[in-house]
């Protein structure tokens, strides 16, 4: 039996002017996943995402999403699909109920007023319905930009930086009501810059300047780099680190909190390069790679695709 998937497609192409910024990526995303699609500025992950929905017509690539032709039938696949972008973009002079209605009368709902107080309910923002939107915190107008995003029944939802700006508390409660929508069978691909919250992923790719380098769960991921990390505890960390950097076989030598963490992708190489510092005002070890020391990794092999 073939695998339910959301999302699959494949060779998915955008180019502007002369620069490609989506370079000939596959994914697939299965029904109920969560997927992670992390990147630095600029990589892409906004332009893929806006292709899938059909905001932009890709110039190559072919597949379906949610079983629509990606390329043919985009109008199909935008009455299945709720887009969050990056920025607020509802009207801070109305209240969330009638935000909430607006977005309701856009897709044509027949029962608004029910429509409404449930997206009300299920995202927790029962006895704010008459809070103007503009008064709200950050945490609270991204939960009302998801109840805006669930008034028509999505399949599934495009989460560009969703929790952007908001305090961890807020992020955190974002992101159980996430794992409660995919339990019942909605299928998330979320950008995002924090590593908690690709941890929190089912499975995750990383793009850079418009190429996937991986994808994966994220122990696949942190296997399939093959980085060796040592941590170290001592005197004059940061004099250390700028040392150290300087050294063959050191990639990373980056402050994490009272320690710095070393890292390299030949281990051979990593250890005769810090052997010279392993006196005894220092306490190294060995640990495992975390996926922030990955991603760093990644985005310092990557090359800008600007001026391609």
């Amino acid at each position: 039996m073939a695998e339910d998937f959301a999302i699959d497609v494949k060779g998915m192409t955008k180019r502007f002017d002369k620069r490609t910024v989506v370079n000939n990526i596959d994914l697939q995303v299965r029904s109920g996943e969560i997927y992670g699609f992390l990147g630095p500025n600029g990589s892409g992950k906004t332009t893929f995402i806006r292709m899938l929905c059909g905001l932009l017509h890709a110039d190559a690539g072919s597949g379906t999403c949610l079983g629509h032709d990606v390329i043919r039938d985009s109008e199909s696949i935008k009455r299945q699909v709720g887009y969050m972008t990056q920025r607020f973009s509802f009207y801070e002079d109305l209240s969330i109920a009638e935000n909430l209605d607006f977005v309701a009368r856009m897709y044509g709902k027949k029962n608004r007023q029910e429509a409404v107080q449930q997206s009300i309910e299920q995202l927790g923002l029962s006895g704010r319905e008459k809070q103007l939107a503009g008064q709200l915190s950050g945490g609270w107008k991204q939960r009302m930009a998801l109840a805006a995003c669930l008034i028509h029944k999505p399949k599934l939802l495009l989460l560009d930086e969703p929790t952007a700006g908001v305090d961890p508390k807020a992020r955190r409660d974002f992101w159980e009501q996430i794992h409660l929508l995919a339990a019942q069978g909605l299928t998330f691909l979320i950008t995002t810059h924090y590593m908690d919250e690709a941890e929190r992923c089912h499975r995750l790719a990383y793009i850079s300047y418009g190429n996937l380098l991986i994808h994966g769960t994220v122990s696949e991921v942190i296997e399939h780099v093959g980085l060796t990390t040592w941590s170290v505890h001592g005197p004059n960390l940061i004099q250390l680190a700028e040392k150290l950097r300087q050294q063959p076989g050191v990639e990373q030598a980056v402050a994490f909190g009272t320690m710095l963490h070393v890292s390299g992708d030949n281990a051979a190489a990593l250890e005769q390069a810090i052997a010279p510092f392993r006196s005894g005002n220092y306490q190294w070890e060995q640990i495992p790679s975390g996926l922030e020391d990955v991603f760093i990794h990644l985005m310092e092999k990557s090359k800008d695709n600007f001026s391609s």
